[in-house]
């Protein structure tokens, strides 16, 4: 960061779409400010600070803050609920709560001991504290020097796993810029890039990828007021014409699902030339070339990770040339662990390990070469808080990460992901069943939304739910009642959603039942179904 305040100091580093920026040399002037703001209230290195808003410029100015004076930052995914907020400030001892105005209801009554002030992120303003109420003036300077060391405690991350338990992972400043500086070796960043933010910055892969790499590369990061509707998104993209993006997997396959795949839907004969693969790769090409300008025409990095991307959304992406690119990795991993460049795409792989990370297969099946993802090097956490047990169960005395994840690797060191352990679902004659490849087959099903599938009393269950809305307006001039006829549509669906699925997977991975299910499902911070919550 010293270089990029130095270099760039007249650059744009933060801003909303539409509104005043700040520049390095302005980041700088309000990190001391806060630093010195602060000292008054008494928070010293290793301490905890919390961090609970959506994305803004003031998130950044507060998140570096606690980094440059070695206090501990504990970032809060905005959805957490105010039973899991309490949960985590309590287990972290966060002395110090930083939160945004349209998250303050989360924390009303909030009482938690450790927990002495309570401050606007918006502006640095005291709502609540337990001290002398110190004023943020931000012409002040930090009155202590601070040595910080690699080593040192950077972030503790509360995740919102599948599993269900939120887990505080430690991350220490080498975890982070470590893995940082190697993402930067993947793709070359530059000063005159622009990042547009979507994904929440309490999660890894904003924070590093999308935060802590453009800063340290003099780049310039945008963020929306608003949840990122087509009405808010797309006028932002042809402003900010963004070079970088980062995105989970649902983002993408809505806009091909939505979007794209209907255009070569609108008649039989469309249908039929795009079945034929030549005209479908010439089609695709076309498609991805409006897909660019829809994304304001400068894009050459849009990364994808957090969950399984759907293989049929990769096709498109491959053929239609769009510069995306599938990383690999966990929040235990800083969180990279495999990443490609747009230019080295392949078909369902992440690519290989980043530079200065081991990956070995644990126990590979001898036919398949399938085995658990290893992985070992500066950017692997230094525990669980407070919980080495749960460490000692991921982390080997000699640094390997198991991560829990299956995978084959093949002879250019590119690793291809077949999905998690604890998904597997056992046949009834020993076979490894996937449930994430049979869930991509049924969300390529027409009115699907999304689907879950689990193993009920020896069964393969798809549990699906269908867009209610598409199908009353689809059926909207019929003289029944809409919503009795979608319903009894609903049904005719999951028969032949049943009969599609089986028709495309082995023996051994049939269904025997199809499920809709009314509501969505609950998910995590990026977009992945909550399993326990269905299995």
């Amino acid at each position: 960061m010293a270089e990029s305040f130095k270099s760039y100091p007249d650059h744009v580093a933060l801003s909303f779409v539409d509104e005043k920026p700040l520049t390095y040399s302005d980041l700088k002037k309000n990190i001391n400010a806060l630093i010195s703001f602060q000292e008054k209230l008494d928070i010293k290195k290793d301490d905890k600070v919390a961090i609970l808003s959506t994305n803004s410029p003031n998130w950044g100015v507060c998140y570096l803050a606690q980094t440059f004076m070695g206090a501990v930052v504990v970032p809060l995914l905005p959805d957490f609920s105010a039973i899991e907020i309490k949960n985590i400030l309590e287990h972290s001892e966060s002395k110090v709560l930083f939160v945004s105005d349209n998250l303050r209801e989360s924390i009303k009554g909030l009482k938690i001991d450790h927990l002495h002030t309570i401050v606007s992120i918006e502006d640095f303003s005291v709502i609540d504290t337990k001290k002398d109420i110190p004023v943020f003036d931000i012409n002040s300077e930090p009155q202590k020097k601070y040595d910080v060391q690699e080593e040192d405690l950077a972030a503790i991350f509360y995740t919102s796993g599948t599993t269900g338990k939120s887990k505080g992972v430690m991350l220490t400043q080498k975890n982070i810029c470590s893995n940082a500086i190697g993402g930067c070796k993947i793709q070359e960043i530059l000063d005159t890039d622009n990042f547009l933010s979507l994904l929440p910055l309490s999660h890894t892969l904003e924070n590093t990828v999308g935060f802590v790499i453009p800063m340290i590369s003099g780049s310039a990061i945008y963020y929306l007021r608003k949840l990122p509707t087509p009405a808010v998104l797309l006028p932002a993209l042809q402003k900010i014409k963004p070079d970088v993006m980062l995105a989970v997997p649902l983002i993408i396959e809505k806009i091909y699902r939505n979007k794209v795949l209907p255009t070569f839907q609108k008649s039989s004969t469309i249908k039929f030339i795009y079945s034929i693969g030549v005209f479908r790769k010439l089609l695709n090409k076309v498609a991805g070339k409006k897909l660019m300008k829809t994304f304001g025409g400068n894009l050459k990095f849009f990364g994808i990770g957090g969950a399984k991307l759907d293989p049929t959304v990769e096709k498109f992406l491959l053929e239609a040339k769009f510069p995306y690119a599938i990383g690999y990795g966990l929040t235990e991993s800083s969180p990279m662990i495999a990443g490609v460049n747009p230019q080295d795409t392949r078909l369902g792989t992440t690519g290989p390990a980043l530079e200065g990370v081991t990956i070995k297969l644990h126990n590979p099946d001898k036919i398949t070469g399938e085995g658990e993802v290893w992985a070992k090097g500066p950017n692997i956490m230094k525990g669980y808080y407070k919980d080495p047990k749960l460490t000692r169960e991921v982390l080997t005395e000699d640094g390997w990460l198991k991560t829990g994840d299956l995978a084959t690797i093949d002879s250019n060191n590119f690793v291809y992901i077949k999905g998690r352990s604890k998904n597997v679902i056992i046949g009834s004659s020993g076979e490894n069943i996937y449930p994430e490849d049979i869930e991509s087959i049924i969300n390529n099903f027409k009115h699907v939304l999304e689907s879950i599938v689990v193993h009920q009393k020896g069964k393969l269950v798809a549990m699906v739910h269908f867009n209610s809305e598409e199908l009353e307006q689809k059926y909207k001039h019929m003289k029944e009642e809409v919503t009795h006829y979608a319903e009894n549509k609903i049904s005719e669906l999951e028969s032949e959603l049943q009969a599609y699925v089986n028709s495309r997977v082995n023996k051994f991975s049939q269904l025997q039942l199809v499920v809709a299910s009314p509501d969505p499902f609950q998910k995590t911070a990026t977009k992945k179904i909550k399993r326990f919550l269905y299995t």
